[in-house]
């Protein structure tokens, strides 16, 4: 059986993590989205322009940092998440329910769409 290298993190966790970020966060969404909702610290790589930031990503950010990647569902930043640890990121963790859960479990002032 294959372990996965890709850690999942819940919306609670992240919470937590982001009243004293030490760690690399990632929201793949697109700007139009980033209008709607957004979280304090995130770098946007958004997927659509993945051609643009994908030759660069592993110079840019530090591969052995802990690394949380955000999207709306949690679809597309477990795709961006693939394409991370294929680049030699050691410590990536999809945010589990993205935004729209953050939204509904944390912070209800942030966004929904």
């Amino acid at each position: 059986m294959n372990v996965s290298p890709i850690g999942i993190i819940s919306v609670q966790e992240l919470s937590q993590k982001l009243r004293v970020p030490h760690c690399q966060l990632i929201d793949v969404r697109e700007p139009e989205e980033l209008e709607l909702a957004r979280l304090p610290g995130f770098q946007n790589f958004p997927t659509s322009q993945f051609a643009t930031w994908y030759p660069t990503i592993a110079q840019t950010l530090d591969r052995h940092q802990e690394t949380l990647v955000l999207c709306h569902h949690g679809i597309r930043s477990a795709q961006v998440c693939e394409v991370l640890v294929h680049l030699g990121f050691t410590n990536v963790k999809n945010i589990q329910g993205g935004i729209h859960a953050y939204a509904l479990e944390i912070d209800p002032s942030v966004g929904k769409y």
